[in-house]
């Protein structure tokens, strides 16, 4: 195959220099042939005279020699070395010319110079030009359409990337963390290479590996490693690259890949983004004849097509799994799946070593602080922070990256950078407040995480924020610390009430979370009166399930308002409480904001003590 493209590609090249040669050719023949029918000739220096005027001079004998181009007469002076141009009349013969005149011929030398050939050039360039101008225009509208209609034919060639061996290889020593992860997929690596171990005792190679896990936690990283460890050829796709406007055209590439797949087995496809085929059918307006679909189907039957003598293994990566059509998914093509999640405290540790290599960094750096400090983020996040850092130390032209760059950076990362905006006093002193009372009633009530900083800087569309970070991985939630995270979250809605006796904007996004979790609390989680019932409807493309709308009734949606407004009722009451009960110390962390514009948690507990858990 590599071949056949490389005697295309120059094929092409010759085509294309035969094609400039045409068009240089056909350039120079016309400016030459303007050239002469403009200027009669080749040009010449002197004076420019009518042919009067050669004709007195030769009466006066003053012309020595005269030369006769066609129609160009030149006149050599006896005086110098002067000369005199002029022309006669096409045709017409010199000597008629001074015999009409009432001079002898031989009064003067005549030298008559044969331009007949350099006049046939002309005349059979002036006749073929116009012919050559026409085969080429010819010529090159045919190879623009000979071309356009390779590449509509080429449209169904596989957008497939391919990665061999001899290209830099990814390993899995250079994929922190993911341990589970890799076990698995290291079975895949033993199947590639040594097939016939798991042949004698009767086990089959999958088929397909489906990569399962949110944004940025290495699904495609943790593929290329598996290629580099198979040491097989990686064919990489996207699956929006199946799609395009021609109906048939998806399923021609997906036939044109597993073709070249197989001629290079053992290998492996990649296909990120495997919902964008992979989406359950029959939510379509066009039925059946869905080019999506129609490429879902070809990838299909090519996976039950396999032979069991073809080593090609599809790797499928999403992180909506909940959209893809069960006849994909099940045992037969996509028989394992590989769930990825956000790192742990270790293999964070181990994520952010890896990123650090190569890197300054001061003795106080300590990766298990830093660790802590970054629960929640993907490895992309952390590969991000680091990046961000080691470039806030450049900008300050520092030669080592300092734990305040790594706290900057980490901020940035999840909210956005600094926007130092011009705020009035009012505004400064409405936020200092805001912040004080999410940060009184999240240190107060027992469940909620420590305060890591407080500020009234500006974030994105935050005037200001409180950093409640986990202090440890959860992978639970109780009702006690949902209700008590609406509190803090409502904190902000209390301590202008409580302060101004009215309230602001600035709360919106606060409300929007406090909402939210209090939904999730009576319709998933089964966290309210209603009983332990899930009742969150299941929404698809758009739609409900089912065939009349919404599967809640209007009372029980009524009910399910009632309740998320009892529990919102409930936390805000308790915000008050906490906030007049600490009025003191919520007054003394507001003038701190004021003064200082950002409490770290060190400067926050100066003021009110230590938390109590």
């Amino acid at each position: 195959m590599a071949n056949g493209r490389k005697k295309f590609n120059l094929g092409k090249k010759f085509l294309g220099f035969v094609r400039g040669l045409l068009v240089y050719f056909l350039i120079a023949s016309a400016a030459l042939i303007f050239f002469y029918q403009v200027s009669g000739g080749p040009t010449t220096e002197g004076n420019q005279v009518p042919i009067s005027q050669i004709i007195s001079d030769i009466k006066d004998n003053k012309v020595s020699k005269l030369t006769v181009e066609g129609d160009k007469l030149t006149a050599d002076l006896k005086s110098g070395d002067q000369k005199e141009f002029a022309h006669k009349e096409a045709g017409e013969s010199i000597y008629k010319i001074l015999e009409s005149s009432g001079l002898d011929p031989k009064t003067v030398t005549i030298e008559i110079k044969d331009l007949s050939i350099q006049q046939a050039w002309i005349g059979v360039l002036s006749a073929i030009l116009p012919i050559l101008l026409l085969v080429g225009l010819m010529f090159f509208l045919f190879s623009n359409a000979r071309e356009g209609a390779q590449g509509i034919f080429n449209f169904a060639q596989s957008k497939a990337r391919l990665f061999t061996k001899d290209q830099p290889q990814t390993k899995f020593s250079d994929v922190a963390g993911s341990d589970e992860s890799k076990k698995e997929l290291m079975e895949i690596v033993y199947f590639l290479k040594n097939p016939n171990k798991y042949k004698e005792i009767g086990a089959r190679i999958p088929k397909g590996v489906l990569l399962v896990g949110p944004p940025g936690c290495g699904k495609t990283l943790l593929s290329k490693a598996l290629a580099g460890e198979a040491g097989v050829p990686f064919f990489s796709i996207a699956g929006s690259e199946f799609m395009e406007m021609l109906v048939g055209v998806g399923a021609a590439r997906v036939r044109d890949m597993f073709t070249n797949a197989k001629k290079s087995s053992p290998s492996i496809i990649f296909i990120d983004e495997i919902e964008s085929i992979g989406r359950l059918r029959g939510g379509s307006m066009m039925g059946g004849h869905d080019e999506r679909e129609q490429t879902l189907n070809q990838i299909l039957v090519e996976m039950d097509g396999f032979t069991p003598n073809v080593h090609v293994i599809i790797i499928g990566a999403t992180n909506r799994p909940d959209l893809l059509d069960p006849a994909l998914i099940r045992p037969g093509r996509f028989d394992r799946r590989v769930v990825l999640s956000f790192p742990d405290i270790e293999e964070r540790k181990q994520i952010i070593k890896l990123h650090m290599s190569g890197k300054p960094f001061t003795k106080d750096v300590d990766v298990e602080k830093i660790a802590r400090r970054t629960v929640g983020f993907s490895g992309a996040d952390l590969a991000n922070m680091l990046n961000e850092a080691a470039i806030l130390a450049a900008r300050e032209n520092k030669k080592q990256i300092e734990p305040r760059d790594l706290e900057e950076a980490a901020t940035k990362v999840k909210m956005g950078p600094q926007r130092k905006r011009m705020q009035t006093d009012k505004d400064r002193k409405l936020a200092a407040y805001h912040e004080a009372g999410h940060a009184i009633v999240g240190h107060f009530l027992p469940n909620v995480d420590p305060v890591h900083r407080i500020t009234i800087v500006s974030r994105g569309m935050s005037g200001g924020h409180t950093m409640f970070p986990p202090t440890e991985d959860r992978s639970n939630e109780t009702k006690s610390r949902l209700l008590e995270q609406i509190s803090t979250a409502i904190g902000g809605r209390a301590a202008e009430e409580i302060k101004f006796s009215d309230i602001s904007t600035g709360a919106s996004n606060d409300l929007e979370v406090a909402s939210s979790i209090a939904r999730d609390m009576v319709m998933e989680y089964g966290m309210s009166n209603l009983g332990p019932m899930n009742i969150k409807p299941q929404a698809m493309f758009g739609m409900w399930r089912g065939e009349e709308g919404s599967p809640i009734s209007e009372t029980m949606q009524s009910k399910i308002d009632s309740e998320v407004k009892k529990i919102i009722d409930t936390a805000h009451r308790q915000a008050l409480d906490v906030i007049r009960k600490n009025k003191v110390k919520f007054e003394k962390v507001a003038q701190a904001l004021l003064d200082k514009e950002t409490l770290e948690s060190e400067e926050f507990e100066k003021i009110v003590g230590k938390k109590k858990v």
